[in-house]
């Protein structure tokens, strides 16, 4: 079983940053790719940023490009989302998640276990 937690989640007025963090559990984390999706309140939860098990490919939804940075330490079993230059449209939970092997990483269906979330509010 893997579980997932997020941290670093809060509020920040626009403008501002904040970097959350993704802790796994289990020996098996540096074999998958990781995710981070958002969900604002009724919307659909949607792509933010992926990684791939080596941390040498990222991916990034149009929105966050220029201004999220996604990372991993294999050797902490955790992945990163540095979020920057914070808009008021930012304001989501955001969830990691763990990518199934040989899934493309836009789609959530492609992602096998999630975190509980983490709260972001961006004040304008």
């Amino acid at each position: 079983q893997v579980q997932l937690v997020e941290s670093g989640g809060g509020l920040v007025q626009a403008g501002g940053s904040l970097r959350l963090s993704c802790a796994a559990s289990g020996r098996t984390f540096s074999s998958y790719a990781m995710g981070w999706f958002r969900q604002a309140p009724g919307k659909e939860r949607e792509f933010v940023a992926g990684i791939s098990w080596s941390g040498g490919v990222t991916f990034y939804a149009d929105s966050v490009k220029g201004r999220f940075t996604i990372s991993r330490d294999n050797t902490k079993n955790t992945v990163y989302l540095q979020m920057n230059s914070l808009k008021p449209e930012d304001t989501a939970v955001y969830y990691c998640a763990r990518r199934r092997n040989g899934g493309t990483y836009y789609q959530r269906a492609e992602y096998d276990y999630w975190g509980q979330g983490a709260q972001v509010t961006v004040s304008s």
